[in-house]
């Protein structure tokens, strides 16, 4: 009684001395609220404290990393003329603001990734989000650029085109602000709300506020509605297929493994899996964490792109890296490119071309003119750019116009295959208009490895600081039995498998959905049941994710345009 009367007592006031009841849990038998206790204790591995060397390891990395990022800069910045005071502060804030957003995605979603190998016992807590930390950063440094690029495509074209200017830049921080809003308020309720939903809710608030205020004078493209389209699918029917994919392997697992019970039981206390188990575990988590990395890390990267090319065009708007021999291909290229498209041999000067495209991507209406425009930008883009024979030695002036030009190129391609508006080709033609697409796309779609590193440290340390709140709804919340063995190596093995696919087709999805949807179709499967309270605030913040951040950041975007313009 006297035992029991304390353990009650700890538990009563578990808030205030919530530190000794972690280091009491080891020794002392489990707290109930019944003087007969369950022989299957609770597990309190997510409430293992985090060790004394992570504070000094954690912010000798910032430092380290901060100076690695300070040279490579200076180094870019090196064969640019002095920014302003205006200009570096204001490039400090939108960076700062843009690496603010990946590490709050990192303790917001990536939580998800290690609620299963915490509350499955497969690695004490904080291993498993430093180890998932560490995924993260690797996933972001390996990433492709294709997702960044995509979500870049949501936006006015117009916009992207003047980034530079007031509207660019109130657009960056509009999005940017209303992203990190929603996801700390979701995340200090403790609801696992998607980043990515976030993000692309952001984006669609400021394209139609950007609409609404142009829409008098035709100078706006709208809303890219084929690229909403194509990444409103990879959310709806990401989730759905981690909810049935899940069912489907546990149901296998179970079947496979029927006569080890021990992986269909919650843990007892903070007893580890078996080895096969708790490795099939440590693998999942892993993957998880690195497929998060490669696929949300993007979603930072290029906005970051797009922050680095309106401030300091002459370093970053097009890919020095590219060689002479690169140049020479590319003017090759344009020329068959351009004698392929340009069957009526009618060529148009830049000025003229570059309208033409300008009105067919504001209307997305085909003009006779629209082929022969495309045909004449493209060769006379081989010709400017062959002629500079270093990248790096063209002036500001004609880096932001070239930039532009490709831009405009690479969107009117893209419009017109879609809608099956290119002139007739052969194997060869169709393979040359590949190859130049291919290259037009290298001058714009790069990201430099410094870029790469600040969001991998932003997202692994947003990672290791604030995963708690969203691992304990995850773990304990959505269904009304602790994860078992199995629930938790099903739903990780699936959500693995989902986002590395989606990161390899360029499909922005969501970690979050993908997960919680994973670990519900295990609770169905395994007739757990599911905490409907919880399921009911998950699917109400999925739901509400995008109506929110579109009016937020669209309200952002025009308050900010009434200081800029």
């Amino acid at each position: 009684p006297l035992s029991y009367n304390c353990h009650n007592l700890i538990k009563q006031y578990r808030g205030f001395y919530y530190p000794l009841t972690v280091y009491m849990n080891s020794n002392l038998p489990p707290v109930s609220d019944s003087p007969l206790a369950s022989s299957t204790a609770k597990s309190t591995n997510v409430h293992v404290p985090t060790p004394k060397f992570f504070m000094p390891v954690f912010l000798t990395i910032i430092i380290a990393t901060l100076i690695y990022i300070g040279f490579q800069v200076s180094a870019d910045l090196a064969h640019v003329p002095p920014l302003s005071l205006y200009s570096v502060i204001l490039l400090s804030t939108a960076l700062f603001i843009a690496l603010g957003f990946e590490f709050v995605n990192g303790f917001h979603d990536t939580a998800n990734a290690v609620a299963t190998v915490i509350y499955t016992n497969a690695l004490p807590a904080p291993v498993a989000v430093m180890w998932a930390g560490f995924c993260n950063f690797l996933g972001v440094m390996v990433a492709s650029g294709a997702v960044a690029y995509g979500i870049i495509a949501l936006l006015p074209v117009e916009l992207i085109m003047n980034v530079g200017s007031g509207a660019g830049f109130a657009m960056v921080f509009a999005l940017l602000i209303a992203a990190i809003l929603w996801n700390l308020g979701t995340w200090f309720l403790g609801i696992p709300a998607s980043s990515s939903h976030t993000l692309i809710g952001s984006i669609l608030g400021v394209g139609i506020m950007n609409h609404f205020l142009n829409a008098s004078t035709g100078a706006t493209s709208g809303i890219d509605m084929d690229q909403v389209i194509k990444v409103g699918k990879a959310l709806l029917f990401s989730p759905l297929i981690g909810f049935a994919f899940a069912a489907i392997v546990f149901l296998l697992v179970k079947k496979i493994f029927k006569r080890q019970l021990e992986l269909f039981q919650p843990p007892e206390g903070n007893k580890p899996p078996p080895p096969l188990i708790r490795a099939i575990l440590i693998f999942t988590c892993t993957g998880v964490s690195f497929a998060h990395g490669s696929n949300d890390g993007q979603k930072g990267m290029g906005l970051i792109m797009l922050i680095l090319i309106g401030l300091v065009p002459l370093a970053y708007s097009l890919n020095k890296s590219l060689d002479a021999n690169h140049l020479q291909s590319f003017e090759k290229l344009s020329s068959q490119t351009a004698a392929v498209l340009n069957v009526n041999q009618n060529e148009l000067s830049d000025e003229k071309a570059r309208a033409v495209l300008t009105k067919y991507i504001q209307t997305k209406e085909q003009t006779p003119e629209v082929v022969p425009a495309l045909a004449s930008m493209t060769e006379h883009l081989g010709t400017r750019v062959a002629n500079y024979g270093d990248l790096k030695t063209i002036p500001e002036t004609a880096v932001s116009e070239i930039r532009n030009d490709m831009y405009l190129s690479t969107t009117t391609f893209k419009r017109l295959d879609k809608a099956k508006a290119l002139p007739e080709m052969d194997k060869d033609q169709a393979k040359v208009v590949k190859e130049y697409r291919s290259n037009l796309d290298s001058f714009l779609q790069y990201i430099p490895n410094w870029v790469k590193v600040a969001v991998a440290l932003a997202l692994g340390l947003g990672t290791m600081v604030g995963w708690k709140r969203i691992v304990v709804t995850v773990g304990e919340r959505i269904g009304k039995n602790h994860m078992t063995y199995g629930q938790g190596m099903s739903a990780e093995l699936v959500a693995m498998t989902t986002i590395a696919a989606a990161d390899g087709l360029g499909m922005p999805v969501s970690t979050t959905h993908v997960l919680n949807s994973a670990v519900a179709g295990t609770m169905v499967a395994n007739k757990s049941g599911l905490n409907f309270a919880t399921v009911k605030t998950i699917l109400s913040a999925w739901i509400f994710t995008l109506p929110a951040t579109i009016c937020l950041s669209g309200g952002l975007y025009w308050l900010f345009l009434q200081f800029v313009s």
